[in-house]
């Protein structure tokens, strides 16, 4: 039986959620010819089975990015703007707040902290850029099967039976990463017990560009704001909880769930009203030990996931991207060799385990069920909002802003 005929290209990238779409977007707008692949075709309307009711942050440097992949002006037409990050304790002994603390982007910059949109229609809009670049192919409906590298250059079998000669692979194929574990990389995995619904709601009362995150025990309850929804106000809520409270509560019937949900909210926005399905998530952490193997760098979830906190997720994966390109259009003709995947790694493991610590210490302090523990954390929260400086450096922190 002959073998199907190897295809060539500079870049494949295994994956085709946001993250890989983006990365097949940068690298082609780079000029490299980039194959990527995903065993599951995108769903890209909200109303479909299997549609991802998440929303995401771009904050400011991911913009930056999204722009020079000429993805910026399709999303901007979407995005809603992130101006004031509000931190707000409830953990008294009644869900009400006690403690409210505005973080605003014009401390620190004349540009939003960031911009906020459903994934779903992320995945809308990369796929329909992807089709107007003729050096990307994009292939949903095919994986990867089979990784096979030498110092030279990478060997790639497709589920469809196709062969694949490549000077990278970038795998930006999830947590159970097929290429990741193909090369025999890694990974520790922190399990918290918890769980976050996520869902669209609206209520009356205006989001103002503010993201809400209210914490009381178990984990936070985040409000981040999407453009309105037939005319009324909407956000995207992502609930953090412990696994079988967060189970019970994805069961309720839909006025009963409306209710919990606008008691745990303190009914800052009024009632909240559903205005999507509500969809259940593990909340994990994870840290792959190396990001680079031979011809093969980690990105995304294949290299960090951390839980939902901060908007950090996916802008730390497309920080990574940001590097991996830089180091290639540094050196076009060394691409995928080991002097670029080493450097790869060594600008972005310190960086990437720094972050996943801090975001694990802030859920902890967010679960909190003991009194005298919420109490200090409201504290906490006080002492340092009342440094002018230590809060700027929170919020450039945050952003991932130097000096």
């Amino acid at each position: 039986m002959t073998k199907p005929a190897l295809q060539e290209c500079d870049i494949l990238v295994s994956g085709g959620g946001v993250a890989g779409l983006t990365a097949a977007a940068l690298f082609g707008a780079a000029g490299f010819s980039v194959l990527c692949v995903d065993p599951a075709p995108p769903v890209t309307e909200a109303d479909r089975p299997g549609s991802d009711l998440r929303s995401t942050a771009f904050l400011q440097p991911a913009q930056k990015l999204l722009d020079e992949a000429g993805l910026w002006t399709r999303f901007a037409p979407h995005a809603a703007p992130l101006q004031i990050m509000r931190i707000v304790d409830a953990g008294g002994p009644e869900p009400e707040p006690r403690t409210i603390r505005d973080f605003d982007a014009a401390d620190i910059s004349d540009a939003p902290f960031g911009w906020n949109l459903p994934n779903w229609l992320l995945r809308r809009e990369l796929v329909a850029h992807l089709a107007e670049l003729p050096n990307v192919d994009f292939r949903p409906g095919t994986g990867t099967a089979a990784l096979f590298t030498r110092e030279a250059e990478a060997r790639v079998t497709l589920s469809d039976g196709a062969r694949v000669r490549t000077r990278l692979v970038i795998a930006a194929d999830g947590r159970n990463s097929p290429m990741r574990e193909a090369a025999g990389i890694a990974v520790k995995t922190t399990r918290s017990g918890q769980k976050a619904l996520a869902f669209a709601v609206t209520h009356p009362i205006p989001h103002e560009n503010v993201s809400t995150e209210i914490h009381r025990s178990g984990g936070p309850f985040t409000l981040v704001p999407l453009p309105d929804r037939e005319g009324q106000p909407s956000s995207a809520v992502v609930w953090m909880e412990d696994g079988p409270e967060a189970a019970r509560l994805a069961a309720l019937p839909e006025a009963e769930f409306e209710a919990a949900m606008t008691d745990r909210s303190c009914a800052l926005f009024g009632p909240l009203r559903l205005a999507s399905r509500r969809s259940l998530w593990p909340i994990i952490s994870q840290t792959a030990t190396r990001l680079s193997g031979e011809r093969l760098a980690l990105v995304a979830e294949a290299a960090h996931v951390l839980p939902p906190i901060g908007a950090q997720g996916l802008n730390m994966s497309l920080a990574d991207l940001a590097c991996l390109r830089d180091l290639a259009l540094a050196r076009p003709e060394a691409l995928g060799d080991r002097d670029m995947l080493d450097a790869y790694h060594a600008a972005r493991h310190g960086e990437i385990m720094t972050r996943v610590t801090g975001i694990n210490l802030l859920n902890r302090a967010s679960r909190l069920h003991a009194q005298p523990l919420r109490d200090m954390r409201a504290a906490t929260l006080d002492a340092l909002y009342a440094m002018t400086p230590v809060r700027r450096m929170l919020m450039q922190m945050g952003l991932g802003m130097r000096g």
